[in-house]
């Protein structure tokens, strides 16, 4: 069944420390970050997250290793010297030559109190002459339809541009289709203060709006105000293994209306990882479950670290443990308000209705043009996910790219946006994965 015949056009909405002259070795934990506890993973304007608790030698146990450990037993430094082979010298600026996390090139991290209530001492990770001092967000006052690229990674917190190759940061950012080749900025991108009444930032006073239709919300500016609106660019090119769906249902080869944000990065030198919060809608939920029309969003990295799918770091996974890419079919779609038409047009496959049915409601539909629109059999919702959660691993000093994409697969119909906020740099010292789960509350 050809959707063009069926559905009226029309709009989409929008998205989804001083300087030392050396150092000595510490014991009991008297190095930097003495008896503190594990770091947090506090990133560009992210919240804090709890290390471990710390350990007679300064370091810590639990899932979180903190940056706070005791420097490298026989530790001694002069003023050239790398001792904690982190990159920088004395000389260079390193504050605490003892210390691989501690460094020009790193990013401050806010710790926590000891358990065994000795004092906190905070460490001045960056060495910028002050302890505890995170970068804060920068989007504040960011127009809604800018075409700078640099500000659509500011809205999602990635404020620090790398001044050197030896700096961390953005290195450059740029608006792209799905196979990473230049586009113009468009209505298919908006810097948004908010996603309808009831999604509001997960950091800063902006989000990103990604959408294979138009990134606005009803009553904006360039606001299509319908369920499908082409975005002018047509049919696109996928990346190399896509586009994918869920295990058992039809797949289309045709990609349109694809739309992204590529950003490449210079990881800090103490991050072990990082992570990013974002949402996805799309006018195809319930009826067009399991049907090749599937429209999806990813986060393509290159180069990948292990455990992406063709790249991919933002898919989840089912009860068999094969990955799915984030469309209507993920388990994760629960803002809504019924399943009355579930996958009412699968042909192959057909997974059942969920056991609870849109246990998050319709509040965050709300304003977004998803919640009030005329479609075939529908009860005039669309669906969303709730605030997801995308983590993925990287070495301190790396350079990588990750490119954020939507598109409407199989035809220009039905359009997906997906809002994206709070990256996050994680500096805590311990193992991170690749994975897609829900958002932690705020």
């Amino acid at each position: 069944m050809k959707r063009s015949s069926l559905l009226l056009s029309g709009s989409v909405l929008l998205l989804v420390a001083g300087l030392s002259a050396g150092c000595d070795p510490g014991s009991n934990g008297t190095g930097s970050g003495a008896n503190n506890a594990g770091g947090n993973g506090s990133g560009n304007g992210g919240s804090e997250q709890q290390g471990g608790a710390p350990t007679s030698d300064g370091g810590s146990t639990g899932d979180f290793m903190g940056v706070g450990g005791g420097p490298p037993e026989g530790c001694a430094s002069g003023p050239n010297d790398d001792a904690d082979a982190d990159g920088f010298t004395v000389a260079q600026g390193d504050c605490n030559d003892c210390d691989p996390n501690t460094n020009p090139g790193a990013i401050e991290v806010i710790g926590t109190p000891p358990d065994d209530g000795s004092p906190y001492v905070p460490v001045d990770e960056d060495c910028d002459g002050t302890a505890d001092n995170p970068p804060m967000p920068c989007d504040q006052g960011l127009a809604l339809d800018s075409g700078d690229a640099m500000d659509a990674a500011r809205a999602i917190e990635l404020c620090k541009q790398a001044a050197s190759d030896q700096d961390w940061g953005v290195v450059s950012a740029q608006y792209v289709r799905a196979d990473g080749s230049t586009r113009a900025s468009s209505t298919q991108n908006g810097i948004l203060s908010s996603f309808g009444s009831g999604v509001n930032p997960r950091a800063g006073a902006r989000l990103l709006g990604l959408s294979s239709g138009r990134a606005r919300l009803p009553g904006q500016n360039g606001a299509c105000n319908g369920v499908s609106c082409t975005g002018g660019l047509g049919q696109g090119s996928p990346p190399p293994g896509f586009p994918q769906n869920a295990p058992g249902c039809a797949i289309n080869n045709k990609i349109f209306d694809d739309a992204g944000l590529e950003v490449t990065l210079r990881a800090p030198k103490n991050a072990t990882g990082y992570k990013f919060d974002f949402k996805f809608y799309s006018f195809e939920y319930a009826e067009w479950v399991c049907t090749d029309y599937n429209d999806q969003f990813m986060a393509l990295v290159n180069p990948a670290p292990q455990g992406a799918q063709d790249g991919n770091i933002s898919f989840a996974t089912d009860a068999n443990g094969q990955a799915v890419p984030v469309s209507v079919n993920i388990a994760y779609f629960t803002v809504c308000e019924g399943c009355q038409n579930w996958a009412q047009y699968c042909d192959q496959g057909c997974p059942n209705p969920p056991a609870t049915c849109c246990p998050d409601g319709t509040a965050e539909l709300a304003g977004t043009g998803f919640d009030n629109w005329t479609g075939l059999d529908d009860d005039g919702h669309a669906g969303g996910t709730a605030w997801l959660q995308t983590t993925a691993p990287i070495t301190g000093g790396d350079t990588f790219t990750v490119r954020f994409a939507i598109w409407d697969t199989g035809d220009t119909n039905l359009d997906a946006t997906s809002v994206i906020d709070n990256f996050q740099w994680i500096a805590n010292g311990g193992a991170v994965d690749v994975g897609t789960t829900p958002a932690p509350p705020q």
